[in-house]
């Protein structure tokens, strides 16, 4: 009985310790990207927030799990904004144009997620590239004062976050410093 009573809390402490460990790996990884993003809280905030990136038992799967929110994010703005180029007939040009950029932002994501593995310097590129989708959202709706548009706006200044935390993910990987 009492062998095992030691076994099973030996079981119980390797448990907690492998816990441990994972979740160590996992805070290192948010740590080292957050480091290098402006908004350091939002960014230790998403990311603990987000199961895969918190739970990541390396820095791959958490750049990863980075590049996967925006892409996310990105998509959900997509589809916001097909929606409101529907409801507005009026500015309905600009807000196609608007979902043509997050599309091509979602595309860019799922590349770089793509690239990740066998090509960090090219999933860097995508990530890069998407905030020149984000500043073309902002000169097609961002003198406008409608509620849409505002929405979008807020929308975007949301996903630069995110891709800002995308680039420094892949930096990671792919260290374009010096």
């Amino acid at each position: 009985m009492m062998a095992s009573s030691s076994l099973c809390l030996v079981a119980v402490f390797v448990a907690i310790w492998l816990q441990f460990l994972s979740i160590s790996a996992s805070t290192k990884s948010i740590d080292a990207i957050c480091q290098h993003v402006t908004d350091k809280r939002f960014c230790i905030k998403t990311l603990t927030a987000y199961p895969p990136a918190a739970s990541a038992t390396n820095t791959f799967q958490t750049v990863s799990a980075a590049i996967h929110i925006a892409e996310s994010y990105a998509e959900k703005c997509r589809k916001f904004t097909e929606k409101t180029a529907k409801e507005n007939p009026k500015m309905k040009e600009q807000f196609m144009d608007c979902q043509d950029a997050y599309h091509r932002i979602v595309m860019s994501l799922r590349s770089a997620a793509g690239e990740l593995k066998v090509s960090p310097d090219t999933s860097n590129y995508d990530v890069m590239v998407c905030t020149d989708q984000t500043t073309m959202v902002k000169d097609l709706v961002g003198k406008n004062r409608d509620v849409a548009s505002n929405t979008i706006m807020k929308m975007t200044l949301m996903m630069n976050k995110l891709i800002a935390i995308a680039a420094a993910a892949t930096d990671l990987l792919f260290p374009t410093e010096p």
